[in-house]
């Protein structure tokens, strides 16, 4: 599945698929964000989702469970609207 807009630059598919962790919760939370704010986003904050997908499953639980804060601030955006939208 290729981007979907003219001029994005990242591939949606690829997202979706790297937005698949293993563990139900995460995968949701991923995956709401990637479908509902992704398209409408900067792209300097699609890149930084892209990168976000990066980091190990335990992190990533963590910031989204407010027990510890991202260390790159270019991260705390995107957990921040998605544990205000879940109250994770």
């Amino acid at each position: 599945m290729s981007a979907s807009s003219p001029g994005e630059s990242i591939d949606t598919g690829r997202l979706r698929w790297r937005c698949r962790r293993g563990t139900r919760e995460l995968d949701k939370l991923l995956d709401w964000w990637l479908s509902q704010r992704f398209a409408h986003a900067e792209e300097s904050t699609r890149e930084d989702f892209a990168a976000l997908l990066e980091t190990p499953d335990p992190d990533l639980w963590n910031w989204l469970i407010g027990h510890e804060t991202p260390g790159n601030p270019r991260f705390a955006h995107i957990i921040d609207e998605i544990r205000t939208h879940h109250r994770v």
